[in-house]
């Protein structure tokens, strides 16, 4: 399958982020699938795209073409050795595409771009316009203060019980895969999503 991975550009990480994306990287390669991801080489963007590369596995990457500009600062950022690299006018259409391409998605460490790639994909599951596997990589307990602000939401009644349901978290890469492939879709109806109890 191809399994959409959304995380940072940012080169100035410390190294064990890198280190853990590049593993789940060559782990998704080895077990058959193929990345889907926003063409950058730097970062985790680039750490998965290395790992999956390493064991040969299939790579498209979705880049906005003002990303190559040198207003942008990021020339040489974009990955050279995408098995696909598909060029968008728009961020819009960046995410459309991924989002259609990808049968999975995981969220590693990330930014504000990251931040918003999840919520969207959060989003869309809630109102039924997809129903793929959210797994969320929590390296180093990344994410927790996010999960914890999640739980608020809950508590306070902003955000039905049932939307735990519709993503996994973990914190160990051979978890992450094992989930995607077991995944078997939920039969959940956003109206009716607060009748329904936390697993």
């Amino acid at each position: 399958m191809n399994i959409c991975v959304f995380g940072a550009s940012s080169s100035i990480i410390d190294k064990s982020y890198i280190e853990q994306v590049e593993s789940l990287g060559r782990k998704m390669a080895k077990r058959g699938h193929g990345l889907v991801y926003g063409a950058g080489a730097s970062g985790l963007m680039g750490a998965v795209a290395r790992g999956v590369y390493e064991q040969k596995g299939e790579i498209v990457g979705v880049v906005p073409d003002f990303f190559e500009d040198e207003d942008m600062g990021v020339d040489g950022m974009i990955f050279k050795n995408c098995t696909e690299l598909i060029k968008t006018d728009t961020m819009r259409e960046r995410k459309r595409i991924m989002e259609e391409r990808a049968d999975a998605f995981v969220i590693v460490p990330g930014g504000i771009g990251t931040f918003e790639e999840f919520f969207e994909i959060f989003t869309l599951k809630q109102l039924e316009r997809h129903n793929k596997a959210i797994a969320i990589f929590n390296v180093n307990g990344y994410y927790d203060a996010m999960l914890n602000m999640l739980d608020t939401a809950v508590e306070e009644k902003f955000l039905r019980e049932a939307c735990r349901l519709l993503y996994k978290v973990f914190d160990n890469d051979d978890e992450v895969l094992d989930y995607i492939e077991g995944y078997k879709a939920p039969k959940i109806n956003v109206f009716e999503m607060r009748n329904i109890e936390k697993e």
